[in-house]
Parts: structure tokens; C-alpha cells; sequence
């Protein structure tokens, strides 16, 4: 009976203390939520003057870290950035009058012009250089063939200020006479050293019409003065008596 009672009156502190705990755990929920309650209305009277001071303890923080910059991960690879192709610009339009054709321009009419006849300038003397012979029966090039014609270069030349007579054409032994002594002057004069050809003519079948001199001095006046030739369609008495 005795350790009965005394178990009995153990446990009864045990109770009180279980009710003092759980009366105690369920007030500090409330109590935390009271203070909470009475600092928020005690911030909201009082915003006006808390406001700046949060601001001036956010503005530092807020610097340091916009200077430290982002953290840059070295084992993840940096992002590839997608260039945007530019857009080509669209050509401007065509005006209206630049599509039409210029307006044709009349263009005068281009008269002919008459060319005026230039004057023909007499051709330029020519001089002689060559030896000279007879003519025979092979090709004449450099030789005297009558009183008044002989070949020069192969062209035969006609001395066109006398007119002598031809040893072939001779009709009396006293024209022969003239003749053979007309060509043999002649010969003598052509190699006696340069002379000068100058045209007095066109050239024709017959032969090229010249005037041949050395030093201002015709050939066929000296035949003429030496009566071995006349002038050219001059009159005058047959070479036969």
C-alpha cells in the first residue's frame, strides 16, 4: 500500500509538467505572430522615414555588384549569337519618263561638197646616170635608136623640142646622111654625163615626150643649131636635094 501511494504522488508532477509544456508550445505561434502584426503596423505609420534608409543601404549593394559583373562559368561553353542577315533594301521605282526613249532630234541634211579639182603639179625632173649604146635586134633598155629617141631603163623617150630625121625611113642618101649623123650626137650628148629628163606630155605608143638638157641646155637645140634636126612642125626644104 505504501509503494502504491508512492507512485501515485510521482506521477502527478510528471502531468503538470506535460501541461506546462503544451500550454507553452502552443502560445509562441501566437506570440511571433503578434510581434510580426505590430511591426508591420509600426512600418507602415512610420514608411516615410524608413524608406530612405533602406534605399541608402540597397544602393551599395546594388553597385557592387553591377562592377562585379556576371559570373562567368568556365565549364560552360558561350552562347552562340545568331547574326541577322540585313534585309536588302528594295530599289527605288522607276519614274515614268525615265522609262520612255529619248524624244529624236532632227538631224540637217548633209549637202554634198564638191570637191575642187586640184592643179596637177608637173612631175619632178628626172636625171640620168647610164651609159648608152646603139640599138640592135635584142632588148633595148639604154640605147640610142635615132636622132631624137633613145631608151632609158627599158622606156623609150621621144625629145620632144626637135624632130630629126629616121635612119630606117630615110628616102635619099643625104637624109641617111643626117640621120646617122643626128644619132650619133645624140649618143655622144647622153654619155657626155648626168643630163635631166623633164615631161612634156603624156606618154603614148609612140614613146614618152621629154625635154632633155644638161645644165640648162636642151639637146635638142644644140641638133637644131648644128642642123642635124628641125623645130617641131616647122616648114622647111626636104633632107634629099
Amino acid at each position: 500500500m505504501a509503494k502504491t501511494a508512492t507512485r501515485g504522488r510521482r506521477r502527478a508532477p510528471a502531468r503538470g509538467k506535460s501541461k506546462a509544456r503544451s500550454s507553452g508550445g502552443g502560445l509562441l505561434p501566437w506570440a511571433v505572430i503578434g510581434i510580426a502584426a505590430i511591426g508591420g503596423i509600426v512600418a507602415h505609420d512610420h514608411w516615410k522615414s524608413i524608406e530612405p534608409m533602406l534605399a541608402r543601404q540597397s544602393a551599395p549593394i546594388a553597385r557592387e555588384a553591377a562592377e562585379r559583373g556576371p559570373v562567368v562559368r568556365k565549364d560552360v561553353p558561350p552562347k552562340q549569337v545568331a547574326l541577322a542577315t540585313p534585309t536588302p533594301k528594295a530599289a527605288p521605282p522607276v519614274k515614268q519618263s525615265q522609262l520612255l526613249p529619248p524624244a529624236t532630234i532632227p538631224t540637217p541634211a548633209i549637202q554634198p561638197v564638191k570637191a575642187a579639182p586640184s592643179p596637177v603639179s608637173p612631175a619632178a625632173p628626172e636625171t640620168g646616170t647610164v651609159a648608152f649604146g646603139y640599138c640592135g635586134q635584142g632588148a633595148h633598155i639604154n640605147c640610142v635608136g635615132d636622132g631624137g629617141v633613145f631608151w632609158y631603163k627599158g622606156e623609150k623617150i621621144v625629145i620632144a623640142d626637135m624632130a630629126s630625121p629616121a635612119v630606117d625611113q630615110a628616102r635619099c642618101d643625104g637624109e641617111r646622111r643626117v640621120a646617122f649623123a643626128a644619132k650619133s650626137r645624140l649618143l655622144g650628148l647622153l654619155n657626155a654625163g648626168p643630163f635631166t629628163m623633164n615631161a612634156a606630155g603624156k606618154a603614148e605608143p609612140s614613146g614618152a615626150p621629154r625635154v632633155v638638157s644638161r645644165d640648162g641646155r636642151s639637146f635638142g637645140a644644140q641638133l637644131i643649131n648644128e642642123g642635124l634636126a628641125r623645130k617641131p612642125g616647122a616648114a622647111g626644104g626636104a633632107w634629099c636635094a
